[in-house]
């Protein structure tokens, strides 16, 4: 597995501190020849993301962008899955902390109450922090098994492209929490308007080989070829200019904006936000009510 990053973890703004932190480095980082490899590392907890690990990922994209070496950045999970999503229910959530705001200007959340707090907090780690990434100006590619489910779906779409070995399965079953996906709304993109209505409605399982059909992922293989495969594919493109690469990137990307990508999620986060204000005043939280256990049984 690839070593910890050596970059010093994000500090807090204002507030209360974060508790210290006692376990291993939530990302790994390690650069081997032209490839950057980014490492989520949570894996007991199928590698939730919770704030730590976000600002950590951040931390390691901008060393792979600042790295003339690298010409490649390859994201991955420890474990047995790529990632379950947002963290909303293992001993190491830090929602309520703050850290230092990277991708946009909205305030400090954790002194915040309501909307006010939720908008301003999932506007910088959620749809900011994605928006960020995708604008790498390196190809990124995901390296997808088991579990990309929820927010672990926005880590895999702002990746350029997805290898995905034949045990891995996507879904984003937000729905049944009344919220009408996950804050990156990047659904009828990465794949046709119905196909995303049913993924949404049914909240189902899609797995690897309907997501190869559909488009949403380029390659997939066997679980023992996952790594290799990735890594033949990063050397490949690795080969081309850097500027070619980083031109031809936000060459497309900007195509999906003209296509409705940016103004789409813009509107989408507000409906997003909607809900979770609606089941604040009806439920007994942001959630609909629905916790980890909760959607595990909904979802087996």
């Amino acid at each position: 597995m690839p070593a910890a990053h050596d970059s010093p973890r994000p500090a807090p703004h204002e507030g209360p501190e974060p508790a210290p932190y006692q376990g291993p480095e939530p990302v790994l980082y390690e650069r081997r020849g032209p490839v950057a490899y980014v490492t989520m590392n949570r894996p007991r907890y199928r590698n939730a993301q919770n704030s730590a690990m976000t600002y950590a990922l951040d931390v390691a994209f901008y060393r792979a962008a600042d790295d003339p070496d690298v010409k490649v950045v390859v994201l991955a999970g420890a474990g047995d899955h790529f990632s379950a999503g947002h963290d909303i229910g293992t001993p190491e959530r830090d929602a309520h902390l703050p850290f230092e705001r990277r991708a946009g200007l909205w305030w400090d959340h954790s002194d915040k109450q309501g909307a006010e707090s939720r908008f301003a907090r999932e506007s910088e780690v959620y749809l900011g922090m994605c928006r960020r990434w995708r604008e790498l100006p390196k190809p990124v590619i995901a390296s997808v098994h088991g579990a990309c489910v929820a927010g672990g779906l926005m880590l895999a779409w702002v990746c350029d492209l997805i290898v995905a070995s034949d045990d891995a399965f996507f879904a984003d079953p937000v729905v049944r929490m009344g919220i009408p996906g996950v804050e990156y709304f990047a659904h009828p993109w990465v794949m046709p308007p119905r196909v995303a209505k049913e993924f949404l409605f049914t909240g189902d399982r899609m797995s690897a080989r309907r997501a190869y059909e559909v488009g949403m992922v380029n390659r997939v293989v066997s679980r023992g070829e996952l790594a290799g495969t990735t890594d033949e594919l990063a050397l490949r493109v690795a080969e081309m200019p850097r500027l070619g690469l980083a031109l031809t990137k936000r060459a497309v990307n900007q195509a999906e904006d003209l296509q409705g990508l940016h103004a789409g999620m813009d509107s989408v986060f507000g409906l997003h936000h909607l809900a979770h204000a609606h089941n604040a005043e009806t439920a007994k939280d942001s959630l609909g009510g629905m916790d980890v256990r909760a959607m595990k049984e909904a979802n087996a």
